[in-house]
């Protein structure tokens, strides 16, 4: 445990599983609070538990932050309960793949849903929150990280709606930071190559072997990785803005 983030309160989603919950486990280390957002409360709770046990302060909010009130709620919690918010980690994602010709518009809705509106809903949620820290002389600086995907800067045939919700993550990031980072609101973009996390379970059997026989990459990143990349964004000196970090496997071309 060290104190670089001591006294600053962070909000990450998707924070049951893979990305999220390492980054949760790694800002609670550098002594942020912590509140982890996502559907799953039995996940969320041993999470907290495990922050708890290692020394640290988290807090579980179950929420689906598809739905805008539900996403202002999870913040308005957060800032009820410590009283301020520092970080936001936009965090909680959706890959599902296929064509696009005859393609299940449902799961376009679903991946629009989570990818676009969740980000939007708790990032316009947050902002006032963040503005107000970054002016609190605590650190003078607060902070937005959005995850984005390799898939935000290109695009393969198959991900054709999931390329589109990770570009338009990327760009409204880069309009966000050009608004509010001279007021020490900093906002960056992560953009992760494979990570070995649960994402593509999210799809169906098809497309599952389809992957699974296609070039693997044989050592994908871990979530652990993503979550030191995070920290190093959100742990800079207030000076230091880090806009865009792509991280990528080593054997991943």
């Amino acid at each position: 445990m060290n104190s670089q983030l001591a006294g600053t309160i962070a909000i990450v989603t998707g924070a049951s599983s893979g990305i999220g919950a390492a980054t949760a486990r790694s800002l609670a280390r550098h002594g942020a609070s912590v509140a982890v957002v996502a559907r799953r409360k039995d996940r969320l709770d041993t999470l907290v538990s495990d922050i708890e046990a290692a020394g640290g302060t988290a807090l579980a909010i179950e929420a689906d932050i598809t739905d805008r009130a539900q996403a202002e709620q999870a913040v308005a919690t957060v800032a009820d309960h410590f009283g301020r918010l520092d970080i936001l980690i936009n965090n909680a994602g959706l890959m599902l793949l296929g064509p696009i010709v005859g393609a299940d518009v449902e799961e376009w809705e679903r991946m629009i849903a989570v990818n676009q509106n969740g980000l939007l809903y708790m990032t316009n949620a947050a902002l006032p929150h963040l503005l107000k820290a970054a002016k609190d002389e605590l650190r003078e600086v607060a902070d937005i990280v959005n995850i984005s995907s390799i898939a935000g800067r290109q695009a393969w045939a198959n991900y054709g709606v999931y390329n589109m919700t990770k570009f338009g993550v990327n760009g409204f990031t880069e309009a966000l930071r050009q608004e509010v980072t001279k007021k020490h609101v900093r906002v960056g973009v992560l953009e992760p190559g494979a990570v070995d996390t649960e994402l593509v379970s999210h799809n169906n059997d098809t497309i599952k072997d389809e992957l699974a026989a296609s070039d693997a990459i044989p050592e994908p990143l871990q979530p652990g990785d993503i979550a030191d990349s995070i920290a190093f964004m959100v742990t800079r000196p207030r000076r230091s803005s880090i806009a865009e970090l792509w991280a990528m496997p080593t054997s991943q071309a």
